[in-house]
C-alpha cells in the first residue's frame, strides 16, 4: 500500500530563497509490518544472500561481556506475539484478564538473564533494499550494484549494535541461502527488527536549522519574516518560528535514504570520509520512530485517516519496526561520493 505525506503548510522557499539550492530528494521509506520475502526491499526479513557466502558473524568485543543477557529471537518473536494477543483481549474486553496463566509464565521463563553466547555471534538480518524500489540508490552506491543489505551484531559496541553495509548486483545471486544462522541470545529485543515491507515516496527536504549558515538562522528567528505565511504558520511557534521550520518544512522523520542528515543528540559533526577526506553523503536513516510528537504533520494521510496497524502498549510512537536504538534516536549512514568503496560511517542522532 502506498503512502502519501501530506504537502508542507507552504513553500518555504518563497519566504526564505536562499533555501532554494539547497533542497535535496529524501526517499522515505515507511516501513510497515508484512511477511516479505529475500525478492522484497525490507526491514527484518530474509536477505537475498547467496548459499556460497559464509553468514557474517561478529568477534567481538562487546559491551557488558560476562553479564547476563536476553532472549534469544525466537523467544522475542514468542513475546511479540504473547503482547499481540494481549493487546487484542485488552481491546475486546477492558475489564480483562488480558493474559493467560500460561502466557503470563512462559514470558516470565523467556525474560530472565541467559548466559553470555560463546564464540562468535551471527549478524541479524537489518534492512534490504532494491534499487528498482528506491532508485536513489543507484545515484549512491557502486555503478553495477542493485541491492543494498544491512546486518548487525545484536549487541552494544559499546552503546549499539555494530552494522554491516554490503552492496550486492542481485542477479549474480543464483543459489540462495535458505537458513541462515541466529544468535542464540540478544542483548536487547529492540535490537530485533520486526519484518516490514516499504512503500518508498520520495519528498523535498532543507537542511537541519543547525545545518544553516548564521545568517539564515538569524532571519529564520526574525518572526516579520514568517508574516506573509498568515495562518500556514502554527501560532504557538510565534515565540520560536525557527522550531516550526525545524519540525514541519526541513528534515523529514522516519526510516529514509538519502535527503539530510537530522541532528538533535549533538550539534552537527564533521562527516569526512577517513580514506580520503571528502564530504560524505547520508545515505540511510534506521530510525526509531516514524513520527512523534513533534513532526505528526509528517505522518501519511493513510495513517491520518486510520489506516494504522495496532501497536503494543509501550511502543514508541509509530514504530513499527520495533527497533529502537539509545533510547529513541536513529542510526544514520554515511557513504563517500568520491568511492563507495571507501568506509562509511554511522552516527546516532
Amino acid at each position: 500500500m502506498s503512502r502519501t505525506t501530506p504537502p508542507r503548510p507552504f513553500d518555504v522557499t518563497a519566504l526564505f530563497p536562499q533555501l532554494a539550492p539547497l533542497a535535496r530528494t529524501a526517499t522515505r521509506l515507511h516501513p510497515r509490518p508484512g511477511s516479505p520475502s529475500v525478492h522484497d526491499s525490507s526491514v527484518g526479513g530474509p536477505l537475498l544472500w547467496p548459499a556460497d557466502k559464509p553468514w557474517p558473524h561478529c568477534e567481538g568485543p562487546h559491551e557488558g561481556h560476562g553479564a547476563g543477557t536476553g532472549p534469544s529471537p525466537q523467544d522475542v518473536r514468542l513475546l511479540r506475539r504473547h503482547r499481540a494477543a494481549l493487546e487484542a483481549r485488552r481491546h475486546r474486553d477492558p475489564q480483562g484478564p488480558w493474559a493467560t496463566p500460561e502466557e503470563l509464565a512462559t514470558d516470565s521463563r523467556l525474560q530472565a538473564a541467559r548466559p553470555w553466547p560463546q564464540g562468535p555471534i551471527a549478524m541479524l538480518p537489518v534492512a534490504q533494499l532494491y534499487a528498482r524500489d528506491v532508485p536513489q540508490l543507484r545515484t549512491l552506491g557502486p555503478s553495477e550494484a542493485d541491492l543494498l543489505q544491512v546486518l548487525w551484531c545484536p549487541f552494544d559496541h559499546p552503546a549499539n549494535p555494530r552494522p554491516l553495509l554490503l552492496w550486492r548486483t542481485a542477479s549474480e545471486v543464483t543459489d540462495i541461502l535458505g537458513a541462515p544462522p541466529e544468535p542464540s541470545a540478544i542483548q536487547f529485543s529492540d535490537y530485533l527488527p520486526e519484518p516490514c515491507l516499504f512503500a518508498p515516496e520520495q519528498v523535498t527536504e532543507y537542511p537541519n536549522f543547525l545545518e544553516l549558515s548564521k545568517e539564515l538562522q538569524e532571519q529564520l528567528r526574525d518572526q516579520n519574516r514568517w508574516q506573509a505565511a498568515g495562518s500556514a504558520v502554527d501560532s504557538s511557534y510565534e515565540a520560536a518560528p525557527e522550531e516550526f521550520y525545524q519540525n514541519h518544512l526541513s528534515v523529514s522523520p522516519g526510516w529514509k535514504v538519502g535527503g539530510w542528515s537530522n541532528w538533535g543528540l549533538t550539534d552537527p559533526l564533521p562527516r569526512r570520509c577517513p580514506e580520503c577526506d571528502t564530504e560524505m553523503d547520508p545515505l540511510l536513516t534506521i530510525a526509531s520512530t516514524e513520527w512523534d510528537g513533534g513532526s505528526e504533520n509528517w505522518a501519511p494521510v493513510e495513517n491520518q485517516t486510520g489506516d494504522q496497524p495496532p501497536l503494543p502498549q509501550g511502543t514508541p510512537p509509530a514504530n513499527f519496526t520495533r527497533v529502537v536504538l539509545a533510547g529513541g534516536y536513529g542510526m544514520q549512514f554515511h557513504i563517500c561520493p568520491a568511492s563507495p568503496d571507501h568506509p562509511h560511517i554511522e552516527l546516532i542522532q
